[in-house]
């Protein structure tokens, strides 16, 4: 089942652009499953980043699976974007999204993945309806625009209380949590429920990138 597995995807947000290449290779020597990819309009959030170029750069140079996380708003209009890039999966955000199911079933059709993220201040109810079609559920447990920010300790509980409506309802879909995850709290998050595990700057700022990465996958497998 997709719930009993523990993946860790590096945030290319923390990486050192100017060596992305070389960095890539070093998530890659540790052990990493998945390459995450936040990408942000300066309006959903307060931060600008990078575009569709840099999925479809990186998919050429990586066997990684491509996790594109979409803090934009309207991403209805640029989905296909990252689509024809190469992401393998694709998260708009709930508070983002108008017509969520129709977004949600419009990237399935597409064979990408297709999850939905929720901000800290977020209720787990806002996505009672959409349960049954994803295929991952983001937990933001930070305040999503930028990275290095401290880890919200009450988002234990709702990826606690996120994995307990899972089992309830026999559903399948991947718990991802990003924001403020490193060796200290990863197998707490994971205990809760956690399976798709989002580190930034514990992995990137670390003075070994590749150890960094094989120490968080060894804590939680």
């Amino acid at each position: 089942m997709k719930k009993n597995k523990k993946i860790i995807a590096p945030s290319i947000l923390s990486a050192d652009f100017f060596n992305l290449q070389q960095q890539i290779r070093y998530i890659e020597i540790g052990g990493a499953d998945w390459i995450h990819c936040d990408i942000m309009d300066g309006q959903f959030v307060p931060n600008l980043t990078f575009g569709s170029m840099v999925i479809k750069s990186l998919k050429k140079n990586s066997n990684l699976p491509l996790d594109v996380h979409l803090m934009i708003e309207k991403p209805e209009n640029l989905v296909d974007d990252f689509i024809s890039a190469g992401a393998d999966f694709i998260t708009v955000h709930q508070e983002a999204v108008v017509h969520l199911h129709r977004l949600i079933q419009y990237i399935k059709s597409k064979n990408v993945f297709a999850g939905v993220s929720i901000n800290p201040s977020t209720p787990l109810c806002s996505l009672e309806n959409i349960l049954e079609y994803v295929d991952m559920i983001l937990i933001m447990s930070v305040n999503p625009g930028f990275g290095g920010q401290e880890f919200i300790s009450s988002s234990i509980q709702k990826i606690a209380n996120l994995s307990e409506i899972r089992e309830k309802k026999g559903l399948d879909f991947y718990i991802q949590v990003d924001g403020g995850i490193s060796k200290n709290n990863i197998k707490s998050i994971s205990e809760a429920g956690c399976n798709v595990f989002v580190a930034g700057s514990s992995i990137f700022h670390s003075d070994n990138i590749s150890a960094s990465t094989a120490e968080l996958k060894n804590i939680v497998n």
